[in-house]
């Protein structure tokens, strides 16, 4: 079946994906109009689902709300509009023209669809973006618009797309709110009649929502029913509404920017909205999460086939003191427990003596690092590590030597006050010279001092956000400034191709597909303490995958929240990620010391079905009397690792065993620690005991390994078999499985 297929008798568009189905035409009036999204249709089914238009409810009614691929503002349409023009004599509105089509065939797996149109009044051409492939259900969305006249028009609205839903009995909205060490709380409520808006307006994703949502009638789980899902491909503000309308009816519509910032397009000038993807399954919450998964290791994050480092951070070890010596000393004590990519986090350069000073000055401090970064670098490489370095280059303190030269660089309005947040000010990225400049001092510092990874930091939204000199700056610098740190980073990485990126904002406050294709992993929170981290974990992976998921190690009691819980508990949630390390090793005992270097090669063993393999949420959060399991399986299903943890049941509470998921029948599988050997049915329908031990703040690991096929059955008992008998007293079948963590002595 062709992923792009037309009926010239309707003019029905039927889009095909690796299971599902999107269609659409072009109705008599010459808008866009949605036809069905869901499961898979021939071009015949799908123009069954075309209904001719009836007559309105009532005398009060136009165009229903819900069912046009991009709302426009006009006319008899008074749902939220996708797209809002307001031209030079003042006129608003927008009146759809077919102009053409065209189909590009991008790849053997992959086409484009583009449908082009045009005001019938006014020289304002819309290009409707759509890309499919044959190996994902993720149908790629985006609006391109073009100034095709003589004079300036503004876009007061210009959302990438509209998704609209089948007719169901109810719907219910899925979605992440939080805060700054609070990130990625999942929520599922009753989406309520009207319109709900998510947004930033911060110039940042923010910790506060996330640009995705997904959609289901209510009866959706984890492991079953019908998901429609949302994400949006942008690192600025931004805004999704969702509505539901009185007909019965739910769709929404999102793009870059928010409400009171239009975006002037000059004459002959281009505004290209960011994509906003969208996927359907029918295997519930988790089947949404995985394909999603494998669609970003995929096709947006730039190296995800690649198996990341364990990774050590200095800062909870040394805060703002940061010298070549104590470093030299943590980098060998992190070498020795097995650490792959050692970073020296903020406090490196300038006068950085605190968080008041030096933002901005990105020269290493001569009183700490006389000779440059060069000699600590070189001593880390010797030491079979890759160098890190922490920057956040789009922050400048007040206290510093770039801000008493050029304060003209960093966001304001003239004759107003100046807000500082964390004693900082936010540079103007949107100007093309203080992008430069920022291009051109990383450039230097990556190639100059060996660096193999930054971790690019940003820890304010914007404020005062104005540009003075500069025609509509007030409006242009909210996409510009988003555009202009992609192109930076995507020169510094033609630069150096071998240089691997960290996004992180003040944690997780700028995650989004955007930046994810432009970055190697996020950093998900500032709030370390394993046991929140479960909860941010659970949300996080909602949507993006472990192998973009940053998570470290730290010391306790937790300097956020002071609580405590075992070593091998923290390594086992930081596991569920990309293990980082980031507690003071000068302060750990040689216990501790043993037991991190012990758990950093067991996540070794197993970090390629984490960061590649497919994700099962088992059970969720919060910790109870039953555990919060993961598990993650190869593609092949030749392995399998389990991740659970417990606070500790109340006495006489049922230990019950956990059911896996995604094994294939008959199959065999040995636990790698304990030589027990269980049967995948079992496994599946009856379940796998895992022995968590006892007290509080349990956990456990269990690796189970694909026993080969030709291997000798397994005989009857009674039956004489002396290869049979001797590999079952080799492989006893066990229903205990003792946690990673090596045991005493």
């Amino acid at each position: 079946m062709p992923l792009i297929s037309r009926s010239p008798d309707t003019g029905t568009w039927l889009l095909n994906t690796q299971g599902t189905s999107y269609a659409l035409r072009i109705d008599e009036s010459g808008a866009p109009c949605h036809v069905a999204w869901g499961p898979r249709l021939t071009l015949d089914e799908a123009e069954e689902l075309l209904t001719p238009p009836g007559p309105p409810v009532s005398s009060f009614e136009g165009r229903p709300p819900v069912g046009e691929e991009l709302p426009v503002d006009g006319g008899t349409r008074y749902g939220p509009p996708s797209l809002q023009v307001r031209y030079e004599d003042g006129t608003r509105a927008f009146e759809w023209q077919p102009t053409g089509h065209t189909v590009v065939e991008a790849s053997a797996n992959t086409a484009e669809l583009i449908l082009e149109f045009r005001d019938r009044l006014y020289p304002l051409e819309v290009a409707l973006h759509y890309r499919v492939r044959d190996d994902t259900d993720v149908v790629e969305r985006r609006t391109v618009l073009r100034n095709g006249g003589d004079q300036q028009l503004s876009l007061l609205r210009a959302d990438s797309a509209a998704w609209a839903l089948p007719p169901l009995p109810d719907y219910r909205l899925s979605h992440v709110t939080g805060q700054w060490s609070a990130e990625s709380q999942v929520h599922r409520d009753r989406l309520p009649h009207g319109e709900t808006v998510l947004t930033s307006r911060r110039g940042v994703t923010s910790h506060h929502a996330n640009p995705w949502v997904m959609l289901d009638s209510g009866e959706a789980t984890e492991q079953h029913g019908r998901v429609w899902s949302t994400a949006l491909a942008w690192s600025g503000s931004w805004r999704i509404t969702v509505q539901r309308t009185p007909d019965g009816r739910a769709g929404l519509t999102g793009g870059a920017g928010h409400e009171g910032v239009p975006v002037p397009l000059a004459p002959g000038e281009e505004f290209t909205a960011p994509v906003f993807a969208g996927l359907y399954t029918d295997g519930g919450f988790g089947a949404a999460g995985r394909a999603w998964h494998a669609y970003i290791r995929k096709y947006v994050m730039p190296h995800a086939h690649e198996t990341a480092p364990v990774l050590y951070n200095s800062w909870e070890a040394t805060g703002f003191d940061v010298d070549q010596t104590g470093q030299k000393a943590l980098a060998e004590r992190a070498a020795a427990l097995g650490v792959e990519l050692y970073v020296v986090d903020d406090g490196w350069f300038g006068g950085r003596r605190s968080d008041t000073a030096g933002l901005g000055d990105w020269a290493p401090a001569p009183d700490r690092f006389p000779d440059g970064l060069g000699p600590l670098a070189r001593a880390v490489h010797d030491l079979g590590m890759r160098f890190g370095i922490w920057v956040e280059p789009e922050m400048v303190n007040p206290d510093s030597d770039l801000y008493r030269a050029r304060p003209d660089w960093v966001l304001h309005v003239p004759g107003r006050q100046r807000t500082e947040l964390r004693n900082q000010l936010v540079l103007n990225f949107a100007r093309q010279d203080v992008a430069d400049w920022a291009y051109d001092w990383l450039t230097r510092l990556v190639a100059d001092h060996g660096i193999d990874f930054l971790k690019w930091d940003m820890n304010r939204s914007f404020g005062e956000a104005g540009w003075p000199g500069q025609s509509d700056g007030a409006d242009r610098l909210w996409t510009r400034y988003v555009s202009n740190l992609y192109d930076v980073i995507d020169r510094l990485r033609a630069d150096h191709p071998d240089l691997r990126i960290e996004t992180c904002s003040g944690g997780g406050g700028r995650i989004d597909l955007g930046i994810l294709a432009r970055t190697d992993q996020a950093w998900a929170s500032d709030n370390t303490d394993a046991v929140d981290r479960l909860s941010i974990h659970h949300g996080f992976t909602q949507l993006y995958p472990a192998r973009a998921m940053s998570a470290w190690v730290t010391d306790v009691p937790n300097q956020l929240t002071g609580r405590s819980v075992p070593l091998s508990f923290r390594f086992h949630v930081a596991m569920s990620g990309l293990l980082g390390i980031g507690g003071d090793l000068t302060a750990w005992s040689e216990e501790e010391l043993a037991e991190g270097a012990a758990l950093v090669a067991e996540y070794k063993k197993v970090r390629h079905l984490v960061q590649h393999g497919a994700l099962y949420r088992l059970s969720a959060p919060p910790l109870d009397d039953t555990p919060t399991v993961v598990e993650y399986v190869t593609e092949d299903a030749d392995e399998v690792l389990i991740l659970a943890w417990q606070r500790g049941p109340r006495h006489g509470s049922p230990r019950l065993p956990v059911r896996l998921a995604a094994l294939p029948p008959g199959a065999r599988y040995r636990d790698n620690r304990t030589g027990a050997v269980h049967h995948s049915r079992v496994l599946t329908e009856y379940g796998l005991r895992l022995d968590l031990p006892a007290g509080d703040w349990a956990s456990t690991a269990v690796h189970l390994t694909r026993v080969p096929e030709d291997l000798p059955r397994r005989r009857r008992p009674g039956t004489p078999n002396t290869a049979t008998s001797e590999r079952t007293a080799r492989e006893p079948v066990s229903r205990a499985a003792p946690p990673l963590n090596p045991p005493p002595g």
